[in-house]
């Protein structure tokens, strides 16, 4: 994994100029796009698109400072207009090109990141592998932003909306693993992006030949093998906690990789304020 991440950003910087096909790369790496997308993410603490962008405007940071044909630069860099190419220099750097040839910056460049092994799993990981046939969540769904720490209050402000009648109505449906009420995000943006939206549902698992009232939401899930993680401590923290430690420290130590799919949490237990809670994180997986 770690030797994959480096060859990945060494790649991206030999190639600044060029259309990077990160499916043809992640191939070349032993990987699928979808695990070195969601793998290098949840390590850099940014989209690997986003890393794309601010390695090139850190280079074309020069050209610019050089004085070079504004537009030329711009397609250099796969900007088909100096205003797209502007508005991404600006994003990176807080200044336009102009500005920056001006006045000389100001320049925010973005080192090429290395990633480093560390000695961590100090704290064991109560993880599961699960074969599952295929089986449907139901529910309740929306579609709400990606946010990585802390509370989503659109996803609160979700379930606050279905009546305590509706809660009750969908664990009694349930019939099959995972158990309980159940917090499924799918849709996910493969680069894992803050903000980016995902469609969020509260509902169950069922098995597919459970009639399902017409007016819940559906997503059939194809049978396949999942990774469950128990999580037990403050909430959401814990989860999120567990999230951040699957790449840090199990995908690297397991022959597993990601595959496109739900995520899922199943509340096991919890304290009368959520504040505590025990669950398991459910995530899609295969053979590396």
């Amino acid at each position: 994994m770690i030797s994959a991440l480096n060859q990945l950003v060494d790649y991206i910087d030999g190639h600044l100029t060029e259309e990077i096909d990160v499916d043809d790369l992640a191939v070349s790496l032993g990987m699928t796009e979808y695990h070195l997308r969601r793998m290098f993410s949840s390590l850099a603490g940014m989209p690997l698109s986003e890393y794309v962008r601010r390695r090139r405007m850190t280079v074309a940071a020069t050209d610019v400072l050089e004085g070079g044909e504004l537009l030329a630069i711009a397609v250099r860099y796969g900007y088909g207009s100096t205003e797209a190419f502007s508005r991404a220099f600006r994003s990176v750097h807080g200044a336009g090109p102009s500005d920056v040839r001006r006045d000389g910056g100001p320049l925010r460049t973005q080192p090429q990141l290395r990633f480093r092994l560390t000695v961590e799993g100090n704290t064991p990981m109560d993880t599961r592998i699960a074969d599952r046939p295929a089986f449907r969540l139901i529910g309740r769904s929306a579609r709400v932003p990606l946010i990585h720490h802390g509370p989503n209050p659109h996803i609160q402000a979700h379930i606050a909306s279905l009546p305590a009648a509706e809660h009750a109505r969908l664990k009694a449906l349930g019939n099959t693993e995972p158990e309980g009420l159940l917090q499924v995000s799918a849709d996910v943006d493969p680069d894992y992006a803050e903000g980016s939206e995902l469609t969020y549902l509260h509902g169950v698992a069922v098995t597919p030949t459970t009639p399902v009232p017409g007016e819940l939401d559906v997503i059939e899930v194809p049978a396949g093998t999942w990774a469950v993680f128990r999580a037990e401590g403050a909430y959401p923290a814990v989860l999120q906690s567990t999230w951040a430690s699957t790449a840090t420290d199990w995908f690297p130590s397991n022959p597993w990789r990601l595959r496109p799919g739900p995520s899922m949490v199943a509340v096991l237990d919890r304290s009368a304020d959520f504040s505590t809670a025990s669950c398991e994180l459910w995530l899609p997986v295969e053979r590396a």
